[in-house]
């Protein structure tokens, strides 16, 4: 298995949450086996979510899909995201 993490700052949480949830069916039909959301304790719009896949190339792939590129821009997603991609050890 494969986890790809990402953290980013949004606009507003409340907002990208909407978008994020909506996206669901577009994450699994690209390959997302579990995904999970994670707020910074002292910044509700500083966002960290890791997506489990069966393989790198698979996230990868994710990472540079044009839906994913519009979908974080219209939740509002502030700068670049840091994005790393891991194995189980």
């Amino acid at each position: 298995m494969v986890t790809m993490f990402v953290r980013h700052t949004v606009s507003d949480y409340k907002t990208w949450r909407k978008i994020y949830d909506d996206f669901a069916p577009i994450q699994k039909a690209n390959g997302v086996e579990a995904q999970a959301v994670y707020q910074a304790a002292d910044n509700p719009n500083d966002i960290t979510v890791t997506h489990n896949f069966a393989t790198r190339e698979a996230a990868q792939a994710f990472v540079k899909s044009e839906e994913l590129k519009k979908a974080m821009q219209k939740a509002g997603v502030v700068g670049a995201p840091t994005i790393w991609i891991t194995s189980n050890a």
